[in-house]
Order: structure tokens, then sequence, then C-alpha cells
């Protein structure tokens, strides 16, 4: 049997639950997941491209079929170049649906070899987003449930913001 590699690329800025959630059922159906850093030059990223792989490093180090990455340039020529011939792609609302698939339509293009596979997180992480996910913690939010406690202890110092009241003794245990 052949050996099945994805390609799990993004920004990862900030880490969720709802990334988290599609490695580890990915790395379920692939012998190998390589979960890719993106630096992407249209964003600007909260995070640098280190501390982001640190992140996701912690946060799958219990799987020991991922590997963490970085991705500049095109991602079907990072996959080309890994002899990865599968993409996953996150999908949450239908607005995603539309810039993925044409972010698809033109992979395919560019290497007819390379597929792209559209997952959906688990239910309760579908509201979930690194861009809404910062903006919580901003206004003093809790967002415990949304990131793994390693992310939220670094993203609250990237922001100089303390946990909420009810919060403060678990973060500071954790």
């Amino acid at each position: 049997m052949p050996h099945r590699t994805a390609l799990y690329p993004g920004t990862f800025d900030c880490l969720t639950y709802g990334h988290l959630n599609l490695i580890e059922r990915c790395a379920k159906l692939f012998d190998k997941l390589v979960v890719a850093v993106a630096s992407n030059p249209d964003k600007a990223p909260l995070f640098s491209v280190e501390e982001r792989q640190d992140m996701l490093r912690e946060a799958v180090a219990h799987l020991p079929n991922v590997e963490v990455a970085h991705l500049e340039g095109l991602t079907v020529h990072f996959a080309r170049n890994r002899g990865i011939h599968s993409i996953i792609r996150g999908l949450r609302a239908v607005t995603d649906f539309e810039v993925e698939l044409q972010l698809a339509l033109m992979n395919q293009r560019l290497a007819p070899e390379v597929e792209t596979i559209f997952m959906a997180p688990t239910i309760g992480y579908v509201f979930v987003s690194s861009s809404l996910t910062k903006d919580i913690v901003s206004n003093g939010g809790d967002i415990s449930t949304l990131v793994p406690p390693h992310v939220e202890r670094r993203l609250r110092a990237k922001l100089g913001v303390e946990p909420p009241a009810n919060q403060a003794g678990a973060a500071s245990s954790a």
C-alpha cells in the first residue's frame, strides 16, 4: 500500500481547537500529515512563523505522524516538492467555500496531480476562528474553550491582556 501523506496549510495565527480538531481527524486518515505554517504577505500575523510553529508542535506532540513545517510560496509547489497529493482545507461556512473552491480550482490547474479535500470541523468548532479569538481576548473575554492553554498564555502575553477575573486561577495554574 502506498504511503499516504496530506498537507494541511494555514496561517494558524492563532492556533484554535478548530484547527486541532481537523489535525487530529486527518492524522487518523493519513499515514502522515504535514501541517504547514504559511508566510502570507497579505496578512499581518500577530505571531512570527517560528512562534506559530512552536505552538503547533506543542499542540500536536501526541500525534507521532504529524510534522510541522514552514510554507513559503505556492502551496501546490510545496506539495509537489514533497510528493504530497492531498491538500486539506477546512470549511466553516458557505463564505469559506467560495474562497476555498476558487483556490482548489486554481491549484488543480497548476498541479492536476494534487487533490484538495474539504473538511468541516466538528459541530462544536464551526464558529471558532483565529480572528474572533484574538478579538475576544483583546476585549477581556474568556477564550479557554477556544484555544489550548499554552496558546492562550502566549496570546495574552503578546497582547498584554490578563485573563478575566473568573478565569485567573485556572490560567495561572495551567
